[in-house]
């Protein structure tokens, strides 16, 4: 409990400084710093004479030495602005330490100097702690842009639903864990004692020796009471607005005040989570760091403050900000009113949005199967997604895998059997035992049921090398049934797309892409874009749509990922989860502004 007051008072020493600093670095982030890494990095890519990079370009892209010493480059820039944001604070929570005010500039000059060490040989090491150990490990101290990245959808359910990849995922955030609570007070030693990085790693680790478990249990628990504190005043801020909505139903005067009030509390705090959450835990590891030194008996060395009488201006400022809060409350107030009152109707989100059922209802029922798609027609899916491979003597049938081992049991590849070896393999007991006997059809058979059910298919081509005119005798079906028009053919192989486009130019392709960045458009076998979700963004949306071409978005299972991807206005979700994708869709065409954020708050209760 020491520790958190400890934490509590130096946050509140020199509170303004920090919240200004942070505030600045995190707009900087966003409007500066960000687009300038990305174009250092499209300048890399422009060297290296690449438009866009898909998994098929990657490795000679990176694997290039230009290219490879370029990065270097810029991950050692991306280092140093990140080392500026953590040395900064620890400059001024190092002042409020000593009980003095210090001033931003004052901060940022001290914080210069220090940075400027990272260019040293022997430093740059660090470059692993500021954007690849701290901001991977979910404890909530990092700010910069690193941690924004996520693992994609499809990749973690992957790694969850594996036996073997899921404890060495484990395995590996535990060394990682490890590795970051030794190395946790080296960046105090590097900013406060002048050490290189090398020796700060060093007494980092004996500093906190036999308390490093208790020291990350104690990091774990400052970071989870600021989230408590949050979490509290936003539900008390959500229950008094819906006690006043519930107890003076034809109040709008009074109900436009209470829901701008709650608005404005939930825009502040969540804007003060924000920029505070850096600072407070740089603030647990601060007190960890001094606790530590005074129990060691070491010298504890610090960076000089200014004392100075900040009174008279500290209530000038509140003055200023009880006045803006005055004012927007005012204005929202009335602009609330007015929505309740019907003088103002928002426009309602308009959204065409398809939705393709992933391999069937594979949710529901064994993954390309009749079963799974007479499921997907059943929910009312727009598009089936299905995977065809060629077996022995040349019949396309619908599996994923190359091998029917996970599906069937039987450990033999596609293209070692023929059709009448694979035909009555039981494909749907590997999901649940009532699906026994399900088979794996041929592609003729789903086509004939898209075409009487009116469902249109997204036919993705998986060659193994096997094949002997794969895409033309898919293209030759889906001709024969005079369907072509309701089907696209999709592959992750760019080549798959420019055979089949050379055998039938009115064929529509869709190129299916795990990673996905910069202009993709060039890319002129591809009509349209299947993208994991991860790589899908606001100027990818625009530039593919600026070239009369669609984005499909994939796997998503979850309503989050759903809300952003039509954010975005993708034109396709793909999921495995029909039912929720037509809730979130149907939720986003029925509801406006208004709707959507008191049914917000009812979800969040």
């Amino acid at each position: 409990m020491k520790k958190i007051t400890k934490v509590i008072e130096m946050i509140k020493y020199n509170l303004k400084t920090l919240v200004l600093f942070e505030l600045l670095f995190k707009i900087c982030t966003i409007f500066l710093c960000t687009p300038f890494f990305l174009r250092i990095f499209n300048w890399i890519m422009q060297i290296r004479g690449y438009q866009y990079l898909t998994l098929e370009n990657i490795p000679s892209f990176f694997l290039h030495p230009l290219t490879f010493f370029l990065i270097l480059l810029l991950i050692l820039l991306m280092t140093a602005y990140t080392v500026f944001d953590i040395t900064t604070l620890i400059v001024i929570l190092d002042s409020s330490y000593q009980k003095q005010k210090i001033k931003m500039t004052t901060a940022i000059h001290f914080s210069l100097k220090k940075c400027r060490n990272i260019i040293h040989l022997q430093n740059l090491p660090i470059a692993f702690l500021v954007l690849f150990l701290i901001p991977f490990l979910p404890i909530g101290i990092s700010s910069n842009f690193i941690s924004s990245l996520s693992i994609p959808e499809f990749i973690l359910e992957y790694i969850i639903k594996n036996k073997v990849l899921l404890p060495l995922m484990i395995f590996l955030l535990c060394i990682l864990t490890i590795i970051l609570l030794h190395w946790m007070y080296s960046i105090h030693y590097f900013v406060l004692e002048n050490c290189n990085f090398k020796e700060a790693r060093k007494k980092s680790k004996e500093l906190g020796k036999h308390k490093h478990l208790k020291d990350g249990f104690t990091l774990i628990f400052i970071q989870l009471v600021n989230v408590f504190l949050y979490i509290f005043f936003l539900l008390l801020g959500i229950t008094i607005l819906l006690f006043i909505n519930n107890a003076f139903p034809y109040e709008l005067l009074l109900k436009s005040f209470t829901t701008t009030f709650i608005a404005s509390f939930i825009t502040i705090t969540s804007l003060l989570v924000a920029v505070l959450a850096t600072p407070i835990s740089y603030a647990g590891i601060s007190v960890m760091y001094y606790f530590h030194k005074e129990e060691k008996k070491e010298k504890i060395k610090h960076i000089a403050g200014e004392k100075k009488d900040t009174t008279q201006e500290n209530k000038k400022i509140k003055k200023g900000i009880v006045l803006i809060c005055i004012l927007a409350l005012l204005v929202g107030t009335i602009f609330m009113y007015r929505i309740y009152d019907g003088q103002i109707v928002l426009p309602k989100t308009e959204t065409n949005i398809e939705i393709t059922a992933h391999r069937g209802a594979s949710k529901e029922y064994p993954e390309n199967t009749m079963r799974a798609f007479k499921g997907a027609k059943e929910m009312d899916a727009d598009w089936i997604e299905l995977d065809v491979q060629e077996t022995k003597e040349g019949k396309i049938i619908v599996i994923h895998d190359s091998n029917l081992k996970r599906t069937t049991g039987v450990n033999k590849h596609v293209w070692e059997l023929t059709y009448e070896e694979i035909k009555n393999l039981d494909a749907g007991s590997f999901m649940k035992e009532e699906f026994k006997n399900e088979k794996i059809p041929l592609l003729e058979e789903v086509v004939t049921f898209a075409k009487e059910n009116n469902i249109k298919l997204n036919i993705e081509l998986k060659p193994t090398g096997k094949e002997k005119d794969f895409e033309k005798k898919v293209i030759e079906l889906i001709k024969e049934a005079k369907y072509e028009k309701n089907c696209v053919l999709a592959s992750q192989n760019y080549s798959v797309l420019e055979n089949s486009k050379k055998i039938n130019k009115e064929i529509t392709t869709l190129y299916v892409m795990s990673f996905a960045y910069g202009d993709i458009t060039k890319l002129e076998a591809a009509d349209h874009f299947s993208i994991e979700a991860s790589s899908i963004t606001e100027n990818l949306v625009n530039k593919i749509h600026q070239e009369n071409k669609q984005i499909y978005a994939w796997t998503i299972n979850s309503e989050e990922t759903m809300q952003k991807m039509i954010d975005l206005k993708v034109d396709n979700i793909i999921t495995d989860n029909i039912t929720l994708a037509k809730k979130v869709i149907e939720k986003n065409k029925e509801t406006n502004f208004f709707e959507a954020y008191i049914k917000w708050i009812e979800n969040f209760l």
